[in-house]
């Protein structure tokens, strides 16, 4: 079976005062934020440079959204709406980024996105120069 969940795309906290949670994150991480918005602040982390982002819009009842990289963002959330789920996060462009969230029937929010980051980063294990590298 294929499955079309390939791998972790972004994590999302919340924070109410972003720039308190820049602040302290920074810190926390060893890194500033690669990339910055008003609502929005993303670092990447680790061997697989994966994002980690803090959002001052809350829309999730733990504060907390995984997102899992798909290849058609619409085609995947069709399906999961076809099963059962129910829409939490309508999907949105972020430039090259789509991203939205569904409800499983269990009450978990499960989100999905379309990332190029996630794809350049999985182009490099091929090249010969690692995840992150």
């Amino acid at each position: 079976m294929t499955t079309t969940f390939r791998g972790l795309a972004t994590i999302r906290y919340h924070a109410d005062d972003l720039a308190a949670a820049r602040a302290w994150y920074s810190e926390a991480l060893g890194v500033e934020p690669y990339f910055e918005r008003p609502e929005y602040i993303e670092f990447r982390l680790g061997d697989y440079l994966q994002e980690f982002g803090v959002s001052r819009t809350v829309s999730a009842p733990a504060g907390v959204v995984a997102y899992w990289h798909v290849d058609d963002a619409d085609a995947e959330m069709a399906r999961l709406l076809g099963l059962g789920a129910k829409e939490h996060e309508p999907l949105r462009d972020y430039g090259d980024f789509r991203a939205g969230a569904v409800l499983d029937p269990f009450g978990n929010i499960l989100g999905i996105m379309r990332n190029p980051h996630y794809l350049e980063v999985l182009g490099r294990q091929g090249d010969g120069s690692g995840p992150g590298r």
